[in-house]
């Protein structure tokens, strides 16, 4: 495990560290199905969707896989186009500006879908209201925001050490924003405002 920030408080040793035991978040209950083909396959879901027609451009791959994932899936209610890019480091968006856009090391890798019955499921409702739709695509894009961190390796812990011996440590907080990817609700505040002054 690399060390990406560290600090000593008192007889304490604090370390921010890169979790090198992280797991997927696609094996998490998940709202949404990651629908993914080609060589990016394996980071997404199982899924039984034929993309095997031939698709003139990213552009139509957007468009017609789209509707390919709507007749395939038949309740969908939300249908995201993800893309990747990839140079030296591999991340995911469903943000379709730059990078995700370059020509020479971006593509359209699949489709990030939530179902009615999902929603129906997850909420606990009868109806699928616009309002139901807006939040499970807030929790679709986070959900890709989550694998994105997975891909890219932006997963951490923290180890504290008293006196050379190890007291506390928590891993598995994705993203490198320690105030708001959860890491900060685990360790002791003055401990966190010490590592994040360094």
């Amino acid at each position: 495990m690399s060390t990406v920030k560290k600090v000593e408080v008192g007889n304490k040793t604090v370390k921010i560290v890169h979790d090198s035991f992280m797991e997927s978040p696609r094996g998490w209950y998940n709202l949404a199905t990651m629908v993914f083909t080609g060589k990016h396959k394996h980071l997404g879901d199982d899924h039984q969707v034929d993309f095997s027609e031939e698709f003139n451009s990213r552009q139509d791959f957007i468009t017609r896989g789209a509707e390919l994932v709507r007749k395939q899936i038949k309740d969908v209610a939300v249908c995201l186009p993800v893309h990747l890019y990839e140079h030296g480091n591999t991340s995911i968006s469903t943000n379709s500006g730059y990078p995700y856009d370059c020509r020479w090391d971006s593509g359209t890798i699949g489709f990030v879908v939530v179902t009615k019955s999902a929603i129906r499921e997850n909420f606990l409702v009868k109806r699928v209201t616009k309002k139901l739709i807006d939040k499970s695509i807030r929790i679709a894009e986070g959900e890709v925001e989550t694998l994105s961190n997975y891909v890219r390796g932006d997963v951490y812990g923290f180890v504290v050490e008293e006196d050379g011996g190890e007291i506390d440590s928590c891993y598995g907080f994705y993203g490198d924003d320690f105030e708001t990817n959860g890491l900060k609700d685990y360790l002791d505040d003055e401990l966190f405002e010490a590592l994040m002054d360094t």
